[in-house]
């Protein structure tokens, strides 16, 4: 059976590195000043959107992400990895998305590049946010199905596809008709290497945002591989092309706001023994709802 599989991927910044410059002052996340990495959870779904792909001949899969113009290092990165191509989704009016409007965003460009895709498939959640939130909106805002905490595709026959899913306690196995949307958790099977011809198929593959200012893709060195090898020449949309209501962009359509982003470091001296006696564990519980730890 061949398929139309598209991956929602995220380029994250490293929130093992979150600094006192990690946020800017309007409660957005600084980007620029923390290391970016690709999603660990949508790495396990690019695997099982590749599974599929190796056993359905004809399978296509594509990557849309939503960010700045280095976030094209995301498609590169899946194509390395056997992805087919991608979209980067990029535009000042995405900056400061919350779910709601990374969902819409990205359901919009859905609807634009693969109104006909069968399997729409991304990790659970971003580790920038952890909400777990943006896949089942999207799969609510396209009217498809969906099936969540996904750890394997067991089979896919006669248009339908059955799921092993993670709950809490143990584990489900659950069917759906195509089209479906799946997101993947960390516990899946992890994404496949790189392979080293495929780096060197894709290594030059440039979305317009990544060129200089005033230049194009016939100013660059191998500007004939670009005439020869349309592929390599990332697909950009922004909220134009897409035609999407820039009301429900970005900070115009995020009604969630974060207040702060800290980095806390227990240390030693703040550590104390207590025992087992009323009095130290009265004294405790008065400690955390003076402080509103609790209560």
């Amino acid at each position: 059976m061949k398929l139309n599989i598209v991956v929602l991927a995220k380029q994250v910044p490293d929130t093992r590195n979150v600094g006192p410059d990690a946020m800017t002052p309007e409660g957005t996340v600084n980007r620029s000043a923390l290391p970016a990495i690709f999603n660990p959870e949508d790495l396990n779904a690019l695997e099982q959107a590749l599974r599929l792909k190796d056993s359905n001949p004809g399978t296509t899969v594509n990557v849309i992400t939503m960010g700045p113009g280095r976030a094209a290092e995301v498609i590169r990165e899946a194509m390395y990895r056997g992805a087919d191509g991608g979209y980067l989704l990029t535009d000042r009016a995405f900056a400061g998305a919350d779910t709601l409007a990374t969902s819409y965003a990205l359901s919009t460009a859905i609807k634009h590049v693969c109104p006909d895709a069968d399997l729409i498939i991304g990790g659970r959640q971003a580790i920038d946010g952890d909400t777990a939130q943006v896949g089942p909106q999207v799969a609510e805002k396209l009217g498809m199905n969906q099936i969540t905490y996904t750890e394997e595709v067991l089979a896919l026959e006669d248009g339908v596809i059955t799921v092993r899913r993670h709950i809490d306690g143990g584990v489900e196995t659950v069917q759906s008709p195509l089209p479906v949307v799946l997101t993947v958790n960390g516990s899946a099977a992890p994404c496949r290497p790189r392979n080293v011809r495929r780096v060197m198929q894709f290594k030059r593959a440039l979305a317009p945002m990544e060129l200089a200012p005033g230049t194009s893709y016939s100013d660059l060195p191998y500007a004939n591989q670009y005439e020869q090898k349309p592929y390599l020449k990332i697909a950009q949309l922004t909220c134009a092309d897409i035609d999407a209501d820039l009301q429900q962009c970005g900070l115009a359509g995020s009604p969630t706001k974060v207040k702060a982003v800290e980095n806390i470091v227990f240390r030693a001296k703040e550590s104390k023994v207590l025992t087992g006696s009323d009095q130290d564990i009265n004294g405790l519980m008065a400690e955390l709802l003076g402080s509103h730890t609790i209560g």
